[in-house]
């Protein structure tokens, strides 16, 4: 029982953390995972996601709620994703998990380079509509569903800040357009991971419960943060996760 429930605490705030950056937690979870249980790459993965998938239909749910999410740009992302993220997710589960562990903490490095970075470029107007229209939206997804499939994170880490630069996408709209991106790539990512014996399903369980406790707290405290710092703090804590990781590998 103590273990559930120091679980269930970690999944509380891994949820709030998924909801404020929307990325339904799995960035964090990964590490946390590998750091404090000593799960090697694939099962990490595989574990975060049966915290993942729930809590990113909670946090979506919340984002359309705040602010109402385009159903085709969502339904381009996310259809592309699906199919992308198979193929990516099959990949994974055959790669050396060293290997694999390695390759996750350069993607998280680049990612916060790249969020970090956007700090100093001049701050645009507040765009209306999109900048390109929704065949470029297919192949986002396409990319970064494929890219969640292989590292376990659904793809909405690489599409946020891409939705944001390239298509001139605020913050929380970029944001909530990634998690209908993930939905659809997390949940044939976790049954793909499963198949293969890839998720700790007594860890996973409680993790999943706390984050559907929490993530609503994260999206209320996203939209209440200025933009810029919104933006900061993902970086950061990119680079802390890609830190921990490769301090305990």
């Amino acid at each position: 029982m103590t273990d559930f429930l120091l679980n269930l605490l970690l999944g509380v705030i891994l949820g709030s953390l998924g909801g404020l950056f929307g990325i339904g937690g799995g960035l964090v979870a990964i590490p946390a995972l590998g750091v404090l249980f000593g799960l090697d790459q694939q099962l990490a993965q595989g574990t975060a996601l049966l915290m993942v998938v729930p809590n990113v239909l909670l946090a979506l749910w919340r984002y359309n709620q705040r602010n109402r999410i385009n159903r085709q740009h969502a339904l381009a992302l996310g259809l592309s994703s699906l199919l992308s993220a198979t193929l990516g997710a099959n990949w994974a589960v055959t790669v050396d998990a060293s290997q694999m562990r390695w390759g996750f903490i350069g993607f998280l490095l680049l990612l916060a380079l790249y969020n970090l970075l956007q700090l100093y470029r001049k701050p645009k107007p507040a765009a209306t509509s999109l900048s390109y229209s929704w065949p470029w939206l297919v192949a986002l997804g396409a990319v970064a569903g494929l890219l969640g499939g292989v590292f376990g994170v659904g793809g909405a880490v690489v599409a946020t800040p891409i939705l944001t630069l390239a298509f001139g996408a605020s913050q929380v709209v970029a944001q909530g357009l990634s998690l209908a991106l993930a939905l659809p790539s997390t949940s044939v990512t976790l049954a793909t991971y499963a198949v293969h014996s890839h998720v700790d399903w007594l860890l996973g369980i409680p993790l999943a419960l706390g984050g559907l406790l929490s993530i609503s707290w994260g999206v209320k405290l996203a939209h209440a943060l200025p933009e810029r710092t919104l933006r900061a703090l993902f970086g950061v804590f990119l680079l802390l996760c890609a830190l921990l990781l490769g301090w305990q590998t």
